[in-house]
């Protein structure tokens, strides 16, 4: 009775107090124990368990599902009508004919998935099987992880993976904490901290565990990472001690623990509704624009099925309607067949001659093409030179489908930090009071080379200034979240704290704060370690000085900056603040505001990531009213955030400002070497100043400057700072010396309207190109001014906002594409993740509709990544999340040049070759069935053989073309590295553009025309035998319908296999082997399919035909000639297009005949050895003079037209200075030689007019 009065009591007493949302709440028990009696009521709900699932199928749904998700596919669902059909009405070819391959399709997709999907089975099993450790009854046992239930105790050890999203009760460590990394979630890899419950941290022992009685409530699972609220309730004597639960309690499924031996915690969340299976985002489906012609061409091709089908049912009632002409007598049909109406009739004719002529509709080019990109894909996992030896990482597909859209990207869109930049530390100097201090480089905790001693520049302070610019070491040595860890050796590197001690070094989730902390050591004050919620640091004499830590009130992105408040040995109270200078300067109510203002924007424009550094003294009095806002906000349920953001802009105000910190990447280091060797450095003003380098990624600029001159568009997007972020952007040649930059930003917003700054951009540019946009032009060409664009998070949501929030933005977005269309590149700074999604998703929305590629190492770039038409993961230093969503993944930003310039290029030459061959073969194979119904008094009569009609695709001629399409380079690889602009030349899918298409499908048509009124005039002069059989005269080969059909089959597969012979570039043995052996194949099959009786056939129409046909010496001669005869436009058109109008890549296949680009390679592997450059074009290799100049063309070569097909190329001549020699260069078309010029073995510069730009 009791227990429902205390039922009603808890319920009356949710509801009157307000609190409804409970509904989205659990209660959980640890441990599974019922709360003491007349507390509240013990209502177990019911939760899943902790089995993981990412498979697709089961063993028993796999059939039905698959089969409904293949026959989706239109071209599935034709053919199986197309089958139905046949199986239904007299059709004039067997069932078998469309069956089988429709078959062999369907089979073979069926085992790709269904292995695919065993893949994932098995590695759920492994997961859901691994044995984890829970208390049970004070002991530990040990059970399979998807039997663990919400309430369990689970015990964890060091370096062992969270089964579930667990509360941290208690750790081996003392105060309460454990360290864990969350790379597989957010992709963050530094060490995060997390706390125990102050009421459970003491329970160590599994029976001290065991006898906790307490009760959770939280909210229902959210996929929100770092977002979670609850509160527990400890009962002590009966009675519920409340403590608020945060994200600092949470332990994520997936997370690992790290330098804690064992922890106790409490699982709230287990299979699927774990945080983790609730950020499983289903990907949506991304199609190639390969994919999109494929289909655009099935339905033209569909539309020509449907009008074959009806122009021949039309032909044939105006055939019979001639009293003379009826019904062929061979069809077979019955009585009751022809005295049917005549609508249905002719609705069968024409089903039936649908069927006929089906065979137009590629069906085997599906599984083709799915195999080649699956098949394809590993070439690029293979490539020895996309692997990171320091990592020991290859790339990885993770999806296969996308492989040609490499060879399409226009627009890149790439984050800053560890995806340019390496996110390495280093720190570099320290002013404070106008005294700078400048350590010696020291990186992630290591001393670099050549650091002895400490370099002051300016003199020491006096002893006034002494205690405040202690007070700022201090401050950075307390105000942070960085651990230590205690180990001998990490990697075979040993680290030291201070000598004498035990090794020690630093973890922090910012590499910013460990940086900082190691400045502080080499500046004399060294932090220890957090010991008993105390901070320990070591100052210059010595001496341990003793902090207790109080309250952190954490970072978080809004606020952009963290606080500490800490109690000195003395009794002193003070906060400790730094963060962002926008979020700090408001809050500033004394020091040199001004001086460092001005210093802070000084580094800014240097590169440097600037962090401010301000203390607040409190009382006795002031801190208790801190504790009571912040108790009060975290134990709130309900908007919880909000009130703990509203206590801490409180708490964090009547600042005094100490100074500054500045971080940045090392690519600076090598910039700011004097020409002694010695980092230059300057006197500051009179403030507090840290300085800190991270570095640009190896070969990154390189990588960029070859996107610029393969045509394709680069875009920054970044949360850091605008002057950080241009530092970075021109370090990696993003933008040049000579690029004009164009600011959308916050800051000239203010002096103008939206609107007027938008046109006045929009002007300057328009003017400058005179309409024409900067997709004319070359990345580097002189014809145009470099434009860049800065924009920031802020303007940019003003741009995107609605239109009818603001009545003149209507077309914003238009101005600003047009703007950034006539820009060579765009940065874009202080960009929140979802803010990337939205400028990739504006561009692709554009009206030209352009391919984007969006790359990115950590959790905050999965969005504009998912986003892109094609997403590349960086395994960098941030974690995996980014590689695991993407579509590819790679180690370092410099593969990327690879992977479009080269693989790119390829996969879309060798899927758009694949996809014009199948319905090239296809045209020709059917055509002929098309013509025959003209001499066959359209009787549906098939000209060729079963057989013949089955295995064209499935054996004749699919191998060739598969491998053709896996292997063929039409060109070496390291000619396309060394000249980008080749990727120009298949841009905006232009080898799949509808004249190509309407060529292949003339030449297809032609072919046949060829093949079967060449065989018909062959057969013309007929006579009869003594034996009553037909025999040609002229050939004196037995004639006959199958005689006819396999003799132009003959020349069908001869004819498609040498014109794909006629195409390959690149001749291997396996080439050969394929190619030759699949015309020896077909011949093989035919003696045996024509020369043996088989006893499983009723009937055996092609007996001796081959063998007959073959022994006719006519018959051999004609099969030559109509071959040849088929082959010839081809070869023709191929001929004077390459003399007369010859493209970049003809020209160099050319050459490439000659024997001449082997020797440019010569040259070319002289890269970085001499003056030559990595971006030079094969045209422009030579000797360098002894002078040092390069060796000039003639007039007529400078003046020589320009050699290729598409859009002019108007060269320009760059000096660039280098450490030792000059060297000059061209940025000239590869092997772009001038009419009648000759070259000899060492190559020849390729001059030309243009102007000279000094870089």
């Amino acid at each position: 009775m009791g227990m429902h009065f205390s039922t009603l009591r808890t319920l009356i007493s949710r509801y009157c107090t307000g609190e409804e949302n409970w509904v989205d709440s659990r209660t959980i028990y640890i441990g599974h124990k019922e709360p003491p009696s007349g507390t509240e009521a013990f209502i177990q709900q019911r939760f899943p368990d902790n089995r993981i699932v990412s498979s697709k199928y089961t063993f028993w749904n796999f059939v039905p599902k698959n089969m409904f998700e293949q026959f989706r596919r239109v071209a599935n669902f034709y053919f199986l009508i197309i089958f139905l059909v046949q199986l239904i009405i007299d059709t004039p070819t067997s069932p078998i004919t469309s069956g089988l391959p429709l078959f062999f399709v369907i089979t073979v997709t069926a085992i790709k998935q269904g292995y695919e999907d065993w893949l994932r089975h098995k590695a759920d099993n492994s997961v859901n099987q691994c044995p984890v450790h829970v208390v049970h009854h004070g002991k530990v046992v040990r059970k399979q992880s998807q039997k663990l239930r919400v309430g369990d105790v689970v015990f964890m050890k060091e370096n062992e993976t969270f089964p579930c999203d667990l509360i941290l009760l208690s750790s081996s460590r003392e105060d309460g904490t454990c360290f864990v990394t969350t790379a597989s979630l957010d992709g963050e890899s530094s060490h995060k901290t997390y706390h125990a419950i102050q009421d459970t941290k003491a329970y160590t022992t599994e029976v001290e565990v065991d006898s906790i009685h307490a009760t959770i409530e939280c909210e229902q699972p959210q996929p929100d990472l770092y977002k979670f609220v609850g509160r527990i309730n400890v009962y002590m004597d009966n009675e519920p001690v409340a403590r608020p639960l945060g994200s600092e309690n949470l332990l994520l499924r997936g997370a690992t623990l790290k330098n804690t031996d064992y922890i106790y915690a409490v699982a709230i969340y287990t299979g699927m509704e774990t945080k983790m299976a609730l950020n499983y985002q289903t990907k949506t489906q991304k199609r190639s624009a390969v994919e999109k012609s494929m289909n655009a061409y099935l339905v033209v091709y569909l539309c020509i099925l449907i009008s074959k089908a009806l122009i021949n049912t039309v032909l044939k009632y105006a055939w019979q309607a001639d009293t003379n002409q009826d019904e062929p007598w061979y069809s077979d049909r019955t009585e009751p067949e022809r005295q049917r109406h005549v609508v249905v009739r002719a609705f069968t004719d024409f089903l039936a001659f649908m069927v006929l002529f089906n065979y137009i509709i590629p069906v085997s080019m599906y599984v083709t093409v799915e195999m080649q990109k699956f098949l394809g894909s590993y070439f690029i996992m293979w490539d020895d030179e996309m692997f990171d030896e320091e990592m020991g990482e290859r790339a990885v597909v993770n999806t296969s489908d996308l492989n040609e859209e490499l060879g399409q990207v226009e627009y890149v869109f790439t984050d800053k930090t560890g995806t340019l930049t390496e996110n390495n530390m280093e720190f570099i100097e320290c002013c404070v009071d106008g005294h700078i201090y400048v350590p010696d480089v020291i990186c992630n905790g290591q001393v670099m080379p050549g650091a002895t001693s400490m370099d002051m520049i300016d003199t020491s302070p006096g002893p006034g200034a002494r205690e405040h610019e202690e007070l700022f070491f201090r401050a950075l040595c307390l105000c942070h979240t960085v651990q230590v860890k205690e180990e001998e050796t990490v990697d075979g590197i040993k680290h030291g704290i201070h000598q004498g001690k035990s090794t020690s070094f630093y973890i922090s989730s910012s590499p910013d704060e460990v940086a900082l902390v190691e400045g502080m050591k080499r500046l004399g004050f060294t932090y220890l370690r957090l010991k008993d919620s105390h901070m320990e640091i070591l100052n210059r004499e010595d001496e341990i000085e003793r902090f207790q830590l109080l309250e952190v009130l954490t970072f978080d992105s809004v606020r952009r900056r963290m606080s500490v408040i800490v109690r000195s040995s003395t009794g002193e109270l003070y906060l400790f603040c730094k963060g962002a200078d926008s979020a700090i300067f408001p809050r500033v109510v004394s020091g040199k505001v001004e001086q460092i203002k001005a210093r802070v924007e000084h580094n800014a424009v240097e590169g440097l990531r600037t962090l401010c550094v301000a203390y607040r003294p409190l009382s006795p009095a002031q801190y208790q009213e801190v504790c009571h806002l912040l108790n009060g906000a975290k134990l709130a349920l309900h908007d919880r955030d909000k009130r703990l953001a509203e206590a801490y802009d409180v708490i964090e105000k009547d600042l005094i400002l100490l100074g500054a910190t500045a971080v940045e990447d090392r690519w600076r280091i090598s910039a700011s070497v004097c020409s002694n060797g010695t980092p230059s450095r300057r006197r500051s003003l009179s403030l507090s100043l840290c300085v800190c380098f991270p570095r640009l990624q190896e070969k990154a600029a390189d990588t960029i400057e070859s996107l610029h001159k393969a045509g394709m568009k680069v875009w920054v997007l970044t949360g850091d700072k605008m002057e950080t972020a241009v530092a970075t952007c021109y370090a990696s040649k993003l933008f040049h010396r000579n690029t004009q930059i164009l600011e959308l930003t916050t800051k000239r917003t203010e002096e103008q309207s939206l609107h007027d700054v938008l046109f006045d951009l929009s002007r300057a540019v328009l003017r400058q190109l005179g309409g024409m946009t900067r997709d004319s032009f070359s990345g580097l060409s002189g014809d145009c001014t470099d434009y860049g664009l800065i924009i920031d998070g802020a303007t940019l949501s003003a741009v995107m906002r609605p239109a009818q929030e603001d009545s003149n933005s209507g077309n914003y977005k238009e101005i600003f594409l047009e703007i950034c269309r006539n820009c060579s590149a765009v940065l874009c700074c202080r960009m929140a993740p979802l803010q990337k999604a939205q400028i990739v998703k504006l561009i692709k929305a554009s009206k030209e509709h352009p391919i984007t590629l969006a790359i990115g190492d950590g959790a905050n770039d999965v969005s504009m990544i998912l986003e892109a038409h094609v997403g590349i993961g960086i395994m960098g230093k941030e974690g995996r999340q980014a590689a695991r969503n993407s579509d590819y993944a790679i180690p370092k930003f410099k593969h990327l040049k690879k992977m479009l310039l080269v693989h790119g290029h390829y996969y879309y030459i060798r899927i758009s070759e694949l996809v014009q061959y199948f319905f090239y073969k296809n045209v020709c194979f059917i055509f002929p069935q098309f013509l025959y119904q003209f001499f066959c008094g359209f009787s549906q009569q098939p000209l060729y053989d079963t057989a013949y009609l089955t295995l064209y695709n499935i054996s004749f001629t699919s191998l060739p073309i598969l491998l053709h399409s896996l292997i063929e380079q039409h060109i070496h690889m390291d000619i396309l590295r060394k000249d980008p602009s080749l990727y120009r030349d298949i841009a905006k899918n232009s080898l799949l553009r509808w004249p190509i298409f309407i060529y292949w499908t003339v030449l297809g048509v032609y072919d046949a025309i060829v093949m079967f009124f060449g065989v018909y005039f062959l057969f013309d002069n007929t006579t009869f035998t003594s034996n009553g059989q037909l025999m040609t005269a002229n050939t004196q080969m037995m004639f006959g319908n199958w005689t006819f059909g396999t003799l132009v089959f003959t020349v069908l597969v001869f004819t498609v296999t040498f014109k794909l012979a006629l195409d390959t570039h690149y001749w291997t043995w396996i080439n050969h082997f394929v190619i030759w052996g699949s015309l020896v194949f077909f011949l093989v099959f035919s003696l045996l399919w024509g020369g043996i009786i088989w006893p499983f056939l009723n009937y055996q129409r092609m007996y001796y035909v081959f063998m007959q046909m073959l022994s006719s010496g006519p018959a051999w001669l004609s099969i030559i000639l109509l071959i040849a005869a088929s082959l010839l436009p081809d070869v023709l058109k191929k001929v004077v297009c390459r003399t007369l109008w010859p493209t970049t890549t003809e020209r160099i296949q050319m050459y490439a005949g000659f024997g001449y680009v082997p020797t440019l390679m010569d040259n070319a592997d002289k890269l970085y050895k001499g003056q030559l450059s990595e971006f030079t074009p094969m045209a422009s290799l030579h000797a360098p003079s002894k002078a040092g100049r390069p060796r000039r063309g003639s007039g007529s070569q400078r003046n020589a037209p320009n050699p290729r097909r598409s859009a002019p190329f108007h060269k320009k001549l760059m000096f660039t200075r280098w450490r030792r020699t000059p060297d000059y260069r061209t940025f000239a078309p590869l092997l772009g030689f001038a009419d009648g010029s000759r070259h000899s073995t060492q190559g020849r510069a390729y001059g030309g007019t243009g102007p000279g730009t000094s870089v």
